[in-house]
């Protein structure tokens, strides 16, 4: 989703509500945590003991009524998610979304009918950084082995977390982050947008950097080789 920008847009409105002009380029530097991780960076620990849920609920409030309406998705993203599946491989949404904004989400992106799992962010403790939602998804995929996943990302700290639960991850520079940082924490591959990650989708980890699910039909496949692949799909949702 191409929605980074509006997401710090929401949270400049909502700390300015509290009483905190912080500027833009701070805040969404800081995009790709969730609300437990990113408020605490701007308000000290009295103002959080204070008013520290009210912050996240105003939030909340602003993003869903202005700014979700304005989300919208980047190119070729369903025709990733079919890249991928016809290649044999299963997806899980690893998303901190509250459920109604996952919902909106995989509607605009058309995508509710190609994912094996999701996330929202009832299942996790804290937010990226921690692992937590990458180890939920891969839960709710079975609990496959770390060596069979990857994980798509578009921020530091998808990488982080990422790195934190043992998966590799490839980022994509749609999420406004450089290179050099989500190289610098950990991504193993860098492509400009989904489009891109779907014209050299052959070249990528996810063609090669896990087993495909073996074709039980296929005379030349032992039972040894029929490892399954996952993918885990973080986008939009901060």
């Amino acid at each position: 989703m191409d929605s980074v920008d509006l997401h710090a847009q929401a949270w400049q409105e909502t700390f300015r509500k509290f009483g905190k002009e912080i500027p833009f380029q701070d805040i969404r530097g800081q995009i790709g945590k969730g609300g437990d991780q990113l408020i605490p960076v701007f308000f000290s620990k009295e103002e959080l003991d204070k008013f520290g849920q009210k912050i996240e609920k105003k939030r909340d409030e602003i993003f869903q009524k202005k700014y979700l309406p304005q989300t919208k998705p980047f190119p070729k993203v369903r025709e990733l998610f079919e890249r991928i599946e016809h290649d044999g491989k299963r997806i899980a949404l690893a998303s901190s979304a509250k459920e109604d904004d996952l919902d909106h989400f995989k509607k605009i992106l058309r995508i509710a009918d190609l994912s094996d799992a999701e996330t929202t962010a009832e299942d996790a403790e804290k937010s990226k950084p921690d692992p937590d939602i990458f180890l939920a998804a891969m839960k709710k995929l079975g609990d496959p082995s770390p060596q069979e996943v990857v994980v798509v990302g578009d921020t530091p700290y998808d990488a982080i977390g990422a790195r934190q639960a043992k998966l590799k991850i490839i980022g994509v520079l749609s999420g406004g982050f450089p290179e050099n940082q989500l190289r610098k924490e950990g991504c193993i591959e860098i492509y400009r947008d989904p489009a891109d990650l779907l014209a050299r989708y052959d070249e990528s980890a996810l063609a090669k950097g896990v087993p495909k699910i073996a074709t039980l039909n296929s005379s030349d496949v032992n039972s040894s080789s029929r490892a399954q692949a996952r993918t885990l799909l973080h986008r939009g949702y901060r």
